[in-house]
């Protein structure tokens, strides 16, 4: 329902109150997105979709209303899409109560993705079941386009999960210029059951890689994991029927 006392704008805010279908440049394997913690991101990356309501929105705050939504059952849901919830600056006992709410539902499946991925260990018991973890590597270079942690300690992190049991993934998204091998060898070591890759979908003059360099990489991947590649691959040049999965 629209909020009319914020217009339009209070509209578009409106969208991260409760679980949303997922839509625009979602990756396609997500059904839902479920935000309870809302607010500016900590890591304020220079390419987030989010920046253009920075001056708007609040520190960040648990929306302590959605802890009364019904998440449903089969639903594959993004919990913090708005948001990098497991930013330092993000309170434990906000996490734990987001946890304790996707639990209540454990017929889901949950992606939980950080560029702050050490946060995880901090509630290694208090995940639901069907859980996915995942990170952000762009690059495996260190471009200091975000505070989040660089790429290569989301790694370290990232790996402490191996031998688990506990499925997690990578997302090269928006995708930087990268050294192949180095490159390579970084994304293996988190041991991913697959790599989403996608590109800079605001034209945020980002140092991509050329096409010739995505594609080998999409090629050098498949040799170790599954590769998912997003349509916003497609103003790259990379997307077309032999690459697409």
């Amino acid at each position: 329902m629209k909020n009319t006392l914020f217009g339009s704008f209070g509209w578009r805010l409106e969208v991260f109150w409760m679980m949303n279908k997922q839509k625009g440049n979602m990756y396609p394997w997500v059904t839902h997105t479920w935000n309870p913690i809302k607010g500016r991101c900590p890591h304020r990356c220079c390419y987030c979709y989010m920046k253009k309501y920075w001056n708007k929105l609040k520190e960040p705050y648990l929306d302590e209303k959605c802890l009364k939504d019904n998440l449903g059952s089969g639903n594959i849901i993004f919990v913090g899409s708005s948001i990098d919830m497991w930013a330092n600056d993000i309170p434990d006992d906000w996490i734990l109560k987001v946890l304790s709410h996707c639990r209540k539902y454990p017929n889901n499946t949950y992606l939980f993705q950080s560029k702050n991925p050490f946060r995880f260990s901090r509630f290694r018991d208090q995940f639901p079941p069907n859980t996915i973890l995942g990170t952000t590597l762009e690059t495996n270079r260190d471009y200091n386009f975000s505070k989040a942690p660089q790429p290569r300690l989301r790694v370290e992190a990232l790996k402490n999960w191996n031998g688990t049991g506990m499925v997690k993934m990578v997302s090269i998204e928006p995708i930087m210029d990268f050294d192949l091998d180095k490159f390579i060898s970084m994304i293996a070591l988190c041991e991913p059951v697959f790599v989403s890759i996608g590109a800079d979908s605001k034209r945020n003059n980002l140092p991509e890689p050329p096409k010739e360099k995505i594609v080998k990489l999409i090629s050098e991947l498949r040799k170790v994991t599954k590769v998912r590649l997003k349509n916003n691959l497609k103003r790259l040049g990379v997307l077309d029927d032999r690459q697409k999965n």
